[in-house]
């Protein structure tokens, strides 16, 4: 099974890569590589096919929420008695501006959401949550069926439906 993306590693340009938002260029270059050796987060890139240059990449981690932030239609569903509930951060995702309007960030997302589905084989996750950055990174996961949990300011995607994307490819 392919992956758009590749592991983060040094030979990749890092310094190079320019999103457009420094918080998200400045994590890249700084502290991508302090988070890998430290086993916070997964990073992982996109590369130019013609150059090492870092078209978008993405990160990574397992994490957890409370059973109140998930809402009630769905957490009905759920065994009580959790005092967390776990999930897979997608921490980062950004695309460089060179490469931005060229559909790879929705590649990255079904890349990172794709990588969240095999790996419940191994570790439980109930979703894939997100912290939108901005109004524009809110659409854009809205366009992929990300909802909100309530009072939070982030959104998720239950496993269940990224199941229905990956469970039987055609």
């Amino acid at each position: 099974m392919g992956f758009f993306t590749v592991p983060l590693n040094s030979e990749f340009d890092k310094e190079a890569f320019n999103s457009g938002n420094q918080i998200l260029d400045r994590y890249l270059k700084e502290i991508a590589n302090q988070d890998i050796k430290r086993k916070l987060a997964s990073c992982f890139v996109h590369p130019d096919l013609d150059s090492n240059h870092i078209t978008g990449y993405f990160t990574l981690s397992n994490s957890s929420i409370p059973p109140e932030m998930i809402p009630y239609k769905l957490k009905k569903k759920l065994p009580r008695g959790y005092q967390q509930i776990p999930v897979t951060l997608l921490g980062r995702l950004a695309v460089d501006v060179k490469f931005q309007g060229q559909g790879i960030g929705k590649l990255l997302l079904f890349d990172a959401l794709k990588r969240s589905f095999l790996a419940t084989n191994a570790i439980g996750s109930y979703a894939v949550v997100v912290d939108p950055t901005d109004e524009n990174a809110e659409q854009f996961y809205k366009r992929y069926g990300f909802i909100w949990l309530p009072d939070s300011g982030k959104m998720f995607l239950p496993m269940k439906l990224i199941n229905i994307l990956f469970e039987n490819p055609a």
